[in-house]
């Protein structure tokens, strides 16, 4: 894993740190968090600059409509980003970090064509539908049932935690298609329209008090068997190289985020008068390294995802020390800020976030797992 620039890549670092510089200041405000409308149409404005200037899905295979870039050049793509303090990908963040990479490493010639560009233009929002109210952090027990008629499926259940649902135009949704075979065989990968009849999304608010969430309900909804992702009853594998990318790389500029946050931190602390307090600054300083050492994983995660085309299990890793390293900021912060920190603003919103972090994306009990099965080769619990 080479962590200095080459002069090709300093280069590219140059041009966008220029092009950033450029375009930053012409966008407009940001709209309020909880006007989703406003938050889609800022979010998919956003990606269509990068679409134009040549930065929408650098790393993604060129036919797949990226850039093809290398790890490296993605790594600077996310650190320059975020340090320039770009917009996040918001509501584009399901197609992009993971939709669109699933549809590019699974899907067929005709999907990648219809799926792909719609997603790094900015004109499609994904919403993720993989949760249910009944089957908790236990994916593989999910009972939304589709039966094939034909050329389609007729799809009927619940979802629940669908993200960006509210604005979503489609779904990566899992379904139950052989109700009889083991809970992990018999469950299929589906790209759902979600202008169907018969789909309803109830927003639900979360702690931050937005609804970026929402209950979804199935009702015979009707499915084109084209818009199947692998074989039917294949479904957790491929589900398995969408919760790759969603905790080997989604969160990779949130990392970079947390390094510029312990830095302000450290400026508040100094100007307020907490850097007096030994605790304070070993706290500080171990987040630091904390995060640190998890952008030196995420470069990592990067490089092994380019080489086999999918992260691997270390995402786990990742998203297990991430999660909880980001409570503990939220915590230091609340230290340091007072009750400052419990009133409205970035800081109060950020800790009310990061305490989802834990649970979102598979909780920090399953990454356990997964880091105890499949890179030490423990055996499963009984």
């Amino acid at each position: 894993m080479q962590l200095s620039d080459t002069p090709a890549e300093a280069d590219f670092r140059r041009r966008l740190r220029e092009w950033l510089g450029k375009t930053l200041p012409e966008l407009p405000a940001a709209p309020d968090p909880g006007d989703w409308p406003g938050r889609r149409a800022y979010d998919t404005a956003w990606q269509r600059r990068l679409f134009d200037a040549g930065y929408a899905g650098i790393h993604w295979p060129v036919d797949a409509g990226g850039r093809g870039a290398t790890p490296s050049e993605h790594l600077i793509f996310l650190e320059e980003t975020e340090l320039a303090g770009a917009p996040y990908v918001g509501a584009n963040f399901v197609g992009l970090l993971h939709a669109g990479p699933t549809i590019a490493a699974e899907g067929t010639a005709e999907q990648r064509a219809r799926f792909l560009p719609p997603v790094l233009r900015g004109d499609e929002i994904w919403c993720q539908g993989f949760s249910e109210p009944d089957a908790g952090s236990d994916l593989a027990a999910l009972r939304t049932r589709a039966v094939r008629d034909g050329d389609e499926y007729v799809v009927t259940g619940s979802k629940i935690w669908t993200s960006h649902a509210e604005v979503a135009d489609w779904c990566e949704l899992l379904v139950r298609t052989d109700a009889d075979a083991p809970k992990h065989r018999g469950i299929t990968w589906l790209a759902m329209p979600m202008d169907a009849p018969g789909v309803t999304v109830r927003p639900l608010r979360t702690l931050a008090g937005t609804t970026e969430f929402a209950e979804l309900f199935l009702d015979e909804v009707r499915v084109p068997v084209g818009n199947r992702l692998g074989a039917e009853n294949d479904g957790w594998r491929v589900t398995m190289v969408t919760l790759s990318f969603e905790r080997g790389t989604a969160f990779a500029s949130e990392a970079v985020a947390c390094q510029r946050e312990v830095r302000e931190l450290a400026r508040v602390a100094r100007a307020g008068g907490a850097w007096d307090d030994a605790g304070i600054r070993r706290e500080l300083a171990s987040l630091s390294a904390e995060f640190t050492a998890l952008w030196r994983l995420v470069q990592w995660n990067v490089s092994e995802a380019a080489a086999r085309g999918v992260p691997g299990a270390g995402g786990s890793v990742f998203k297990l020390r991430f999660s909880e390293a980001r409570q503990r900021l939220y915590d230091v912060a609340a230290r340091i800020l007072g009750a400052d920190a419990l009133l409205e603003g970035p800081w109060a919103a950020q800790r009310l976030q990061g305490l989802s972090y834990t649970i979102a994306a598979g909780t920090s009990q399953i990454q356990r797992n997964i880091v105890a099965q499949r890179i030490l080769g423990l055996p499963k619990g009984r």
